[in-house]
């Protein structure tokens, strides 16, 4: 049987970063304790200097900045293109990753998960748009301050900014509605 759950931004925990360079609000995973365990995480970090990020072998991981000018990321020695807000960008968990600010400090947004495990799939949205999904988990992620969000035809309580809505243990195939700037993650579990 599905359940939806309403999480909200002032109540995300915080807690220090794997490397110690940095603190980062966890909105939701599916499983474990601290920095292990997980099959998936969600997550929002604040970084405030040019530096070095943490690495997790075994997940691939999935970074959009959320506010601020941007960051360029080196990953195992290549550079990435230029991040501005609301452009996702995938890497490896265990590749070597160094962050250089284009501006002053930004905010992001990160889905890191185990392949090995989940499929995973993050879309970013903006104005009207409407999908279908069969994920078991479901995710929707407010990129502003009040986001209209329907599930079958339901309309559901708004989203304030950096909001999420997890529809966890779905069966079958949903219709979601945005109307607003959004993420949508779809998670399934590898059988």
């Amino acid at each position: 049987m599905s359940q939806l759950q309403w999480l909200r931004a002032k109540d995300y925990p915080r807690m220090p970063w794997k490397n110690g360079g940095g603190f980062t609000e966890e909105i939701t995973r599916d499983a474990g304790d601290g920095l292990e365990g997980f099959g998936w995480r969600l997550s929002i970090a604040d970084i405030e200097a040019s530096g070095g990020f943490s690495t997790f072998a075994g997940y691939q991981r999935i970074i959009t900045v959320l506010q601020g000018d941007g960051m360029r990321l080196t990953v195992d020695g290549q550079p990435s293109r230029p991040l501005v807000p609301f452009d996702a960008y995938a890497f490896s968990g265990e590749s070597q990753v160094s962050c250089a600010l284009l501006g002053g400090a930004i905010r992001d947004f990160n889905l890191i998960y185990a392949p090995l495990r989940y499929r995973a799939r993050l879309q970013w949205y903006h104005g009207g748009s409407r999908l279908f999904s069969a994920a078991s988990t479901v995710l929707v992620f407010s990129g502003q301050a009040q986001l209209a969000v329907s599930i079958d035809g339901q309309l559901q309580s708004a989203l304030g900014l950096y909001d999420c809505l997890q529809l966890s243990g779905n069966e079958r195939l949903l219709e979601v509605e945005v109307l607003g700037r959004c993420c949508v993650i779809e998670l399934t579990p590898l059988s």
